[in-house]
């Protein structure tokens, strides 16, 4: 087998794709980055303009991690490929891949659940075809995110599960145009991003806008039990050659029984369209009853092996920031801290305080929530909504992180305890000190208030003294 077909990208393929020129000897690369921290010997480095910091300044970093080549728009020190724009560059090497690609691709969006559930496809895929399996890494689901994503894509790929976001109408449209899915998988509407978008109908809209770039006889699947759902279906039609519906009620692919299994988790035996599954998923929640339902619509629809793919639901574990689990020491015992810090909207924090509610075996249930953002004008209304979650979930304890936490705290008034911290350092030092065996910690959050760092601390076997530095906001 030669160079060509081992390569993630020679540089005749990266010129012939973005119209660059090559300035130095060839070169063929096994990855590509935009980001200098993640460069790995072998990769290319994609030099971004930004307005905070130029990838230019950072050729010379990445060179000394192993990268052979930069890609770029003004001549650097080493080897490169130069083009006149680099976005639009790796933009065009995106295509470039798609249009070499000849396995099945998904597509996935929602405001809820996205990543989790393309991290379930991913593992259901992978063990069915395993190391022919290809997907977005971490939540690159954005403008650059995409196109980088399908840029890292290997020419040989039997299945590619890739996330697309937004924040305005009009971008996922521009991003399933590139990826072109051969299904589009919608996972919820929830009212994250309605800051921007103004309505529950706006978000709808913009979400469905995934089907536009579905290839002829494309599979749309979309929720049923969403009150969005028929605007949804509408959507797809206009697009989709068959629309399958996940859920409950009269959808195609419906969880005729679904209880609690002995290890948390949920077990399940789901109606498809062609056949009937018995399952179970490692992740609490029902939430994930409903994420793994979209997974295995999209794996029916995709071809694979549902039974493959139930075994891969089973032994999923926790994912960072989404709901992984630590169990963790302290004086007397250990306690429980479940990570949802990465992202949070109304439907989520409802959703995991439920699951909250539901841990058995536990003493007392912590719950450290920060602001969910992007809800403008709503946010008040919003974040005080939630007190029927917490109330509901039985919490004995919270603590409350910023002032946008304010109507949750005033709605809930004597009902329990509340603790309120300005800071992720004053809410670790909160929580260390309020900790005590058997307690369940639930840590959620918009990613932007840093609450990763309270929960890399208390994992990491915090030091009261250590509670003021420095926290990422």
């Amino acid at each position: 087998m030669n160079a060509h077909q081992t390569a993630l990208w020679t540089s005749e393929e990266i010129v012939a794709a973005t119209g660059g020129a090559l300035h130095g000897t060839a070169f063929e690369v096994s990855g590509v980055t935009f980001d200098s921290r993640e460069v790995e010997h072998g990769w290319l480095f994609v030099a971004m303009p930004g307005t905070v910091a130029d990838g230019h300044d950072y050729c010379a970093k990445a060179f000394a991690a192993g990268a052979p080549a930069a890609l770029v728009s003004k001549p650097v020190d080493g080897p490169h490929i130069l083009v006149d724009d680099v976005p639009n560059a790796l933009t065009k090497l995106a295509v470039a891949a798609r249009n070499r690609c000849h396995g099945k691709i998904i597509g996935v969006t929602g405001s809820v659940g996205k990543t989790s559930t393309k991290e379930a496809l991913y593992a259901a895929l992978e063990r069915y075809a395993k190391g022919r399996v290809h997907r977005s890494v971490k939540s690159y689901n954005n403008h650059t995110g995409v196109p980088l994503s399908l840029a890292r894509m290997p020419r040989d790929s039997e299945f590619a599960v890739l996330e697309m976001g937004m924040s305005a109408r009009g971008e996922i449209a521009a991003l399933t145009r590139l990826v072109r899915p051969h299904i589009a998988v919608v996972t919820t509407i929830a009212s994250a991003h309605i800051e921007h978008l103004g309505s529950m109908e706006a978000i709808a809209d913009a979400k469905g806008e995934i089907f536009e770039g579905l290839e002829p006889e494309g599979i749309a699947i979309v929720p049923e039990d969403s009150d969005h759902r028929d605007r949804l279906v509408k959507a797809a039609r206009k697009y989709a050659g068959r629309t399958v519906t996940f859920g409950q009620g009269e959808a195609d692919v419906v969880a005729l029984h679904a209880v609690r299994s002995e290890s948390g988790g949920s077990l399940v035996t789901a109606q498809l369209l062609d056949s009937e599954l018995t399952y179970t998923i490692a992740q609490r929640g029902d939430h994930w009853v409903q994420n793994s339902l979209a997974v295995l619509a999209a794996v029916e629809a995709a071809g694979a092996d549902l039974a493959i793919a139930g075994l891969a639901l089973a032994d999923m574990g926790g994912l960072k920031g989404r709901g992984e689990r630590h169990r963790l020491e302290v004086a007397g015992g250990s306690y429980l801290l479940i990570d949802e810090s990465y992202n949070a909207n109304p439907a989520s924090m409802a959703a995991t305080l439920k699951a909250l509610g539901e841990e058995r075996d536990v003493g007392r249930r912590i719950a450290v929530l920060g602001p969910m953002r992007e809800l403008g004008t709503h946010s008040a209304a919003l974040h005080a909504g939630l007190a029927s979650s917490v109330r509901e979930a039985g919490v004995d304890r919270l603590i409350l992180v910023g002032e946008e936490m304010a109507p949750l705290a005033d709605a809930l008034g004597d009902d329990l305890p509340i603790e309120r911290a300005e800071t992720v350092e004053q809410a670790t030092r909160m929580l260390s000190q309020l900790v005590r065996p058997g307690d369940a910690v639930l840590v959620k959050a918009s990613n932007s208030i840093g609450l990763a760092k309270l929960v890399e601390r208390m994992a990491g076997g915090l030091q009261l003294a250590d509670a003021g530095e420095g926290a990422r906001h």
